[in-house]
Parts: C-alpha cells; structure tokens; sequence
C-alpha cells in the first residue's frame, strides 16, 4: 500500500500526531476515497465500518488508554528533560563556583604582593630621600 517514502513519512505521523498506524490508515483511507462528505452518510458500500454502541465505547476506552500512555510518556520525557538540565546546571554552577574560588585565591595573593611591594616602595622612597639630604649636606660642606 505505502512506498518506502511514504512508509517513512507515515512513521513520522504516527510519532508526531499520536495516531495509531490504523488510525492513519483509516483517515488515508477516508481523504483517498471518491464518496462525498457527508456527516449522515450510512450506506452499506461505504468503506468505514459501522460501530455498536458497545464497539464504538470500546474504541472510545482504547483510544483514551492510548493516550493516556503517550501523554505519561511525554511528562515522562519533558520530566526527564528538566532533570538533565537542573543536572547540567548544578554541574556548570560547581564549575563556575570553583572557577570563582580560584581567581579570589589568585586575587588575595596579589593583593599580598600589592602591599608588599608598596611597603618596599615607601622604603627605597625613604632611602633616597637620606641619599637626596645627605647629597646635599656634602655639596653644602664642598662649597
């Protein structure tokens, strides 16, 4: 009945309407026909079925149950989805927090070498400035 294209396609029907294989063959079946719509239509040499009350609740119980299961099964896969990006997240959160650790660690030893450096650099100041007077008191002592 189907070619290996439409095969495919019929697969990605069912995957992404929720249809059954049946059920897409019966509405295939249903827009391939050359017998007018009609909402009343009951003639014996029409290609669907007639259901009982009986059958048609049946059908009805199925059809629900079925999608049912395919609707756990999407709150299933959505809960999934959010579990591996909360488990994504925590992960790149503790990447991030070790990082941050990291360039406060590396920000805390060059604050320490900042102070050093300065308390060394008010004493060779302080060293020169002996060198500037003592400098000067000599010339004073030349002259």
């Amino acid at each position: 009945m189907f070619s290996a294209e439409e095969a495919v396609g019929s697969q990605l029907l069912v995957h992404e309407s929720g249809f059954t294989p049946e059920e897409l063959n019966e509405l295939l079946s249903f827009f391939e026909s050359n017998e007018p719509v009609s909402s009343n239509s009951s003639s014996e040499n029409s290609s669907r079925a007639i259901y009982s009350p009986d059958e048609r609740k049946q059908r009805r119980k199925i059809s629900n149950r079925e999608s049912a299961k395919r609707s756990r099964w999407r709150k299933k896969r959505y809960l999934e989805n959010l579990t591996n990006q909360v488990n994504k997240m925590n992960i790149e959160n503790r990447r991030l927090k070790n990082r941050l650790h990291l360039v406060l660690n590396q920000c805390h030893v060059v604050w320490g070498e900042n102070e050093q450096l300065r308390s060394e650099s008010f004493a060779l100041w302080a060293k020169l400035l002996d060198l500037y007077w003592t400098l000067a008191a000599m010339q004073c002592n030349h002259d």
